[in-house]
C-alpha cells in the first residue's frame, strides 16, 4: 500500500451487543490483533454509526481495533432513539465497553462529532487514554450549530435551498424546530422526506470534491435515519454548559499525546474551531490539510490519519 491508501479490508474477530440501560442496546466489534495496541474508534454524526472502512485506518497487525455504534446509531437499537441519549451517557457507555473487554488504557480516535466525544471522554477519564487522534474538530457550541443550519448556505446555497425546502416556508426562520416537528409528529412520508433532505444536506457539504465512496456509504437507510434524528436531538438538547467546557478543561488532557487533523476547506466543521482548540492545546500536533474538506476519506486527510495511527501505535508500549 502507499501512504495514501487505507489498510486492506478486514473482518471482526469478535462482535456482539450489550444492553447499557432499559432502553438502549449497543453494537460493538473488535478486529485486528487481539494482543495489539488497543484503540477505540468514535464515529461522527452524532448518529451516523460505524462502517467497515473505519477499521482500515489502522494496521491490523499492530492495533486491537474496537468500534461500536453509539446510542441510536448504526446497528445499535432502537435506531434513531433520542431518549436517554446524552453526551454524558455516551461517555459512560465507552467506559462500560472498555471494562467489559478487559482493556486498561487505550488510544481514542474520533472525527467530527467523534472528536467532540473523544475530548469529553478523555477529560472525564484521562487516566484511561494513551493518545488522542482527532479529525474535523467539533466542540458542539451554539455558533457551530448555527453555522451548520444557516451559515453553510454561503458556500453551498443550492444544497441549503433543498434543505430548507423540506419544511413549510413559514417555519424556515427556525429550521431546527421545524425539522423536529416533522420528525416527531409528521406523517411517515413527510418524515422520510425530511430525513433524506437533512442527510443529503450534510453529505453534499462534506467533501471538497464529490466522492463516490461517500455516496455509497451515505446511501444506507439506517445511516440516514440515525444521522438526521440524533443530530437534530443533539443540536437542540446537548450543547455543553458552559459551551466552552471542552476548551476550558484542556488542562485535564494536556499531557496526553494528541494530533489534530483538519481540512482547510472543511465546511461542516470550519477550521476556526480546530484553531481554537490548538490555541488552547498547543502541545498537540496540528495538521492542516490544504486541499481537503470534511470527509475522512479525502486523500490528504486519509493520509494524515494513517500517518497518525502509524506513529501512535508505539505510544504506551
Amino acid at each position: 500500500m502507499t501512504a495514501h491508501d487505507l489498510f486492506p479490508p478486514i473482518e471482526p474477530y469478535a462482535s456482539g451487543t450489550v444492553k447499557v440501560d432499559d432502553l438502549h442496546t449497543i453494537y460493538w466489534e473488535e478486529s485486528g490483533n487481539p494482543k495489539g495496541m488497543p484503540v477505540v474508534f468514535l464515529h461522527g454524526g452524532p448518529g451516523t454509526g460505524s462502517t467497515p472502512a473505519h477499521r482500515r485506518f489502522f494496521d491490523p497487525h499492530d492495533w486491537r481495533i474496537f468500534i461500536f455504534d453509539q446510542r441510536g446509531a448504526g446497528r445499535s437499537r432502537p435506531l434513531g432513539e433520542t431518549r436517554a441519549n446524552t453526551t454524558a451517557l455516551l461517555v459512560q457507555d465507552i467506559e462500560k465497553l472498555r471494562a467489559m473487554r478487559g482493556i486498561d488504557r487505550w488510544h481514542v480516535f474520533g472525527g467530527s462529532w467523534g472528536s467532540t466525544l473523544a475530548l469529553a471522554y478523555a477529560q472525564t477519564h484521562p487516566e484511561r487514554v494513551l493518545g488522542l487522534m482527532l479529525r474535523g474538530i467539533c466542540l458542539m457550541r451554539q455558533q457551530e450549530v448555527d453555522w451548520f443550519i444557516y451559515g453553510m448556505r454561503t458556500i453551498f446555497p443550492e444544497a441549503w435551498r433543498k434543505f430548507a425546502a423540506a419544511v413549510p416556508e413559514e417555519e424556515r426562520d427556525d429550521l431546527l424546530a421545524a425539522y423536529d416537528k416533522i420528525f416527531r409528529g409528521g406523517d411517515e412520508a413527510s418524515r422520510l422526506h425530511a430525513i433524506k433532505a437533512w442527510s443529503d444536506y450534510e453529505i453534499e457539504c462534506s467533501s471538497l470534491l464529490p466522492s463516490a465512496d461517500n455516496l455509497i456509504i451515505h446511501n444506507d437507510n439506517d445511516y440516514r435515519i440515525g444521522m438526521a434524528l440524533i443530530e437534530l436531538h443533539y443540536f437542540r438538547n446537548n450543547l455543553f454548559v458552559p459551551e466552552a467546557r471542552l476548551l476550558d478543561d484542556i488542562d485535564k488532557i494536556r499531557k496526553i499525546p494528541g494530533v489534530i487533523v483538519q481540512g482547510r476547506y472543511d465546511v461542516i466543521c470550519p477550521i476556526v474551531t480546530a484553531d481554537a482548540l490548538h490555541e488552547r492545546w498547543p502541545e498537540a500536533d496540528y495538521r492542516v490539510i490544504p486541499d481537503a474538506g470534511h470527509s475522512s476519506l479525502e486523500p490528504g486527510i486519509r493520509a494524515a490519519l494513517i500517518e497518525a495511527t502509524e506513529r501512535f501505535k508505539t505510544i504506551g508500549r
